[in-house]
């Protein structure tokens, strides 16, 4: 991803791509230290882990700046807490995903899980990434159960089953399931499957290359540039989410 976003940033005539930085002790043609990258840079995308993440953000707000995309996906509570608490001091850009595809699915998701019944259909988010990908479910997965569980006016975590192994009994209603695979170079696969006794309706959304998030990033990166300090995504990126 991080050679994805520099050839997109490069591609572009109204940005410049002021330095590149790994994790502390990395070495490599080009690369800075996180210092040097923070000062020169107004704004820095991040696909890292979510420690990692957390860290940069309190990082740059201490320094107040620079403002932040964030690609990283598998954070616990603490380390969003901690992202968002950064968010108080600089503009800090985080999703689970950055296509404008998988966004505009997210809001279908929601409008037909707040039309079709939990009594009458069932929900299934099934995801397939690469083999190297160490979080499941995905984050884009995740977005997509959040979706589901706000058109029904519950809360995922009340619903939400991962894991399915032996006698698991019948499903309960109302449950929003999670399927996974891993394997070999799969960019990224999602569906989400509303199941009734009768009819299936299915919603996905296929990656093909990369550079789609990339793009996607450096696009949130333009628009976070110069913005106030707070916790926004996608949503906000694209013009989808009204805000006081």
């Amino acid at each position: 991803m991080g050679r994805a976003v520099s050839a997109a940033v490069e591609s572009r005539e109204d940005l410049v791509l002021a330095a590149r930085f790994d994790q502390p002790g990395a070495v490599g043609e080009g690369l800075v230290s996180i210092e040097a990258a923070l000062d020169m840079a107004d704004v820095v995308i991040d696909f890292t882990v979510p420690a990692a993440s957390a860290a940069l953000a309190a990082q740059c707000a201490a320094r107040g700046g620079p403002a932040l995309v964030i690609g990283s996906t598998g954070f616990d509570a603490a380390q969003i807490a901690a992202v968002d608490a950064a968010a108080g001091r600089v503009a800090i850009v985080r999703a689970g995903n950055f296509s404008l595809g998988v966004n505009m699915l997210l809001g279908l998701v929601e409008q037909a899980a707040r039309a079709l019944s939990a009594r009458d259909y069932d929900v299934e988010v099934f995801e397939a990434h690469h083999k190297r990908k160490i979080d499941a479910p995905s984050g884009t997965a995740l977005m997509l159960g959040e979706a589901a569980a706000r058109g029904r006016g519950v809360d995922l975590a009340a619903v939400a089953q991962r894991v399915r192994d032996g006698i698991a009994g019948a499903r309960p209603q109302g449950e929003i399931g999670f399927s996974v695979m891993r394997g070999g170079g799969i960019v990224g696969e999602h569906s989400v499957v509303f199941a009734a006794e009768d009819e299936i309706l299915t919603l996905s959304h296929s990656a093909r290359d990369r550079g789609l998030f990339a793009r996607g990033a450096v696009e949130a990166a333009r628009w976070a540039c110069g913005r106030a300090p707070g916790a926004y995504d996608m949503q906000d990126v694209l013009g989808l989410r009204d805000r006081p």
